[in-house]
């Protein structure tokens, strides 16, 4: 395959990923997560543009002129001011995401069209022929123009940067050229060439010739590099997604996972575990329609989850009303027996706040049961091949769901037993309020008489 026929496959490739072919089969949400990394290429481009604008202004003021002063055209400072304004212009449409696409390449032209007039000028400020400026190496900065349009991860504005360089440059050729009758400048020997202002064309055409493999391989980097930055930005959605059916933990665990998960891989660990539940939801929800029921559960679940949350504790799962957390199972800690009980805390002072707001418009105040219990657990997968879920397994699982009923007989809102209070005490835990030892009391499924404190009445 030819040069020109590479390059026009590129551009057909890096149309139709641009203007929403490549990406149709994304959800607009990701596709406006692109379009987001879109718009700070184009504010980057812009910071860049007045940079590179700068240095010429800084370069020109600077350099050595000859120009009469009596001279009323200076081509330059026009083409500079010219530029900055337009660079503004552009940048604040930046900020504004209001840049189309007909803008974009109008900038990639004002970007040749200025450095080639600067060069253009060369001949004039130095009153030289012509073909002085094709040895002007302020060429070089065509390189820096085509490079800076691979920020936008957008092939297409890459090759039309190449091909106003190409241009360009052939048009400035063709000016020194022709601009001479009969033009004895053109010469064929190489060093003819480089010890005077003769044109030798080879050499012209090789810059062209380069310029064109530079914009290819570019380009060939943004089509590979764009297809990165749609799996970058799916990955990272796929993270937040984990993470909002997942507790942080898990979802981290799973997208850093080295190998595939599979089931019936787990991990001993010490861990405390919480559950919670709404006294008498199940009566509630046959008595009210099943918006309101839905709509407080969402707001209970708001209210309570971003508190275990910050204790260290890990949502497991939701059951209807019931939440199952875990603190040390899916991030160990040494401190998950004293974080489970500040969690309690927490929670009666947040459940004590919100019934106040309720009371305050007339609504019936929640009441809510919740026990903690510590122990070794089995954190891992279960499951088949097509459906897994991280998830505890072990006694103290199962202690916790027994002690929150207890909570019931006993007439409390929170429970545990003596051991977990000795070992978060162990831990730096100190209760806010005084506990209630119950001794010797018996629980239902559990065999002998358990040792038990009351963490809140």
């Amino acid at each position: 395959m030819s040069l020109p026929q590479r390059l026009a496959t590129i551009f057909r490739a890096s149309s139709g990923a641009s203007n929403g072919a490549g990406d149709a089969a994304l959800p607009l949400r990701l596709r406006s997560a692109i379009e987001a990394q879109q718009a700070g290429s184009e504010i980057l481009i812009g910071w860049i543009q007045l940079g590179i604008v700068a240095t010429f202004a800084v370069l020109y003021s600077l350099a050595p002129k000859t120009f009469h002063p009596d001279v009323l055209l200076q081509p330059v400072p026009w083409a500079l001011a010219l530029y900055a304004g337009f660079t503004l212009f552009r940048l604040v449409l930046a900020y504004r995401r209001r840049l189309p696409v007909w803008f974009l390449y109008l900038s990639i032209v004002a970007d040749m069209a200025l450095l080639l007039v600067t060069i253009w000028s060369f001949h004039l400020q130095y009153q030289q022929p012509a073909s002085f400026y094709l040895k002007a190496p302020t060429v070089l900065y065509i390189f820096i123009f085509i490079a800076l349009r691979a920020l936008r991860f957008e092939a297409r504005f890459v090759l039309a940067a190449g091909l106003a360089a190409a241009l360009g440059w052939l048009a400035l050729v063709g000016y020194a050229v022709f601009s001479v009758e009969n033009n004895p400048m053109i010469t064929r020997n190489y060093v003819t060439y480089l010890t005077s202002n003769s044109v030798l064309l080879g050499a012209e055409f090789d810059k062209v010739i380069s310029i064109a493999l530079v914009t290819t391989i570019i380009a060939l980097a943004i089509l590979r590099a764009r297809k990165l930055l749609v799996r970058a930005v799916v990955g990272a959605a796929a993270a937040q997604d984990l993470s909002r059916f997942f507790a942080p933990e898990i979802a981290a665990r799973i997208t850093g996972a080295e190998h595939d998960i599979r089931a019936g891989e787990g991990e001993i660990r010490r861990a405390a575990i919480l559950t919670i539940d709404i006294r008498g939801f199940t009566r509630l929800s046959m008595e009210v329609p099943p918006r309101e029921v839905m709509a407080l559960l969402s707001e209970y679940q708001s209210r309570l989850v971003p508190v275990i949350q910050n204790h260290g504790g890990c949502i497991d799962k939701f059951l209807g009303d019931g939440i199952m957390a875990t603190f040390g199972a899916a991030l160990p800690t040494q401190t998950y027996a004293a974080d489970a009980l500040r969690a309690v805390e927490a929670i009666i002072a947040v459940v004590a706040d919100w019934n106040a707001e309720r009371q305050r418009t007339g609504l019936p105040a929640i009441r809510i049961g919740a026990a903690v219990a510590v122990g070794p657990v089995l954190f891992g997968a279960v499951g088949d091949a097509t459906r897994l879920e991280y998830t505890v397994i072990g006694e103290a699982v199962n202690l916790a769901a027994k002690l929150e009923k207890q909570t019931k007989a006993e007439g409390v809102t929170a429970l545990t037993t003596a051991e977990t209070t000795a070992q978060a005490e162990q831990q730096g835990y100190r209760p806010a309020t005084g506990h209630r030892p119950l001794p010797h009391r018996p629980v239902e499924g559990v065999t002998g008489a358990l040792d038990l404190v009351v963490l809140a009445e």
